[in-house]
């Protein structure tokens, strides 16, 4: 089981930040977390709180600050809590309404000897211009669609200094069946939103996407190769292709049906502080 945070898993968080960050998003810090945050793509791959640790008798002001960011916007986000979860976290979260998800999110990093995967009758490449709206259809469907697509076209060809962003495609028989999108910044490469169309999946489409994504010669030899994995399907599958679990994550989310507010805060109260005030250059008492 994945434990303690490495160099190299940290390195792979701060990517995926990146990532969020250079297609439109931003990461807020507070004493405890990082809030990444996407508002006009309301999904959760880009609106969940990075759990760093709160301690038992700051929880309530960590959920409140953590909460009202989202909710003031009117996001749902999600909390990816480290393994093992500290208990008044979960209980915490269970009290606002958060769900805990069957499988954790799990941190995949390469390895320096790779198993590459099996031959193929599927072609792996860069995807063309013409082919992003299927890519992106793909991946988040209607959900932000369209400013998905015009953040990965301007991350795509017009990167910052340092960053690369890459859409994947794997065809078979002429047809697009699984698409990523490869980010490399900073020494790393994530492979991020591996999608497989229902009727390819099982079928070895994803296994050689990864194959083709961080191929020797398409990525640089000492970049940490990264992924993310939700399930134990996936999750067995990358570690056959050379890839090692770094973290887990329990991930909370809320059900449709509870709604984005905080209890009735009760009957107004005054002030519980004032600004000092100033006359004739001396500060009242």
């Amino acid at each position: 089981m994945p434990g303690r945070e490495s160099d190299r898993a940290r390195t792979a968080l701060a990517a995926e930040r990146h990532f969020v960050r250079t297609l439109g998003g931003f990461v807020l810090g507070i004493a405890g977390a990082e809030l990444v945050t996407h508002e006009r793509i309301p999904i959760p791959r880009f609106n969940f709180v990075q759990v760093a640790g709160v301690d038992r008798g700051r929880q309530s002001a960590f959920f409140e600050r953590a909460l009202d960011h989202y909710f003031q916007r009117a996001l749902r986000p999600t909390f990816r809590v480290p393994i093992p979860e500290a208990e008044h976290v979960r209980a915490g979260l269970v009290r606002f309404g958060f769900r805990p998800r069957l499988h954790p999110i799990v941190l995949l990093i390469g390895e320096p000897e790779r198993v590459p995967p099996p031959p193929t009758d599927l072609l792996v490449r860069s995807a063309t211009n013409a082919e992003l709206d299927e890519v992106v259809g793909l991946v988040v469907g209607q959900a932000g669609h369209a400013e998905f697509r015009a953040a990965v076209d301007v991350a795509w060809h017009f990167p910052n200094p340092g960053e690369r962003l890459d859409p994947f495609v794997a065809i078979r028989a002429g047809r697009i069946v699984s698409v990523g999108l490869r980010y490399e910044q900073a020494g790393t490469a994530g492979l991020h939103f591996i999608t497989t169309r229902p009727g390819d999946r099982g079928q070895g489409a994803a296994s050689a996407l990864v194959g083709g994504a961080f191929a020797p010669e398409s990525v640089a030899a000492n970049a940490i190769p990264f992924l993310f994995a939700d399930s134990s399907r996936l999750e067995q599958r990358l570690r056959s292709l050379g890839f090692a679990p770094a973290l887990s994550f329990r991930e909370y989310a809320l059900p449709p049906e509870v709604e984005l507010a905080f209890p009735p805060p009760g009957p107004p109260t005054p002030p519980r502080w004032r600004p000092p005030r100033y006359l004739s250059g001396r500060q009242a008492t």
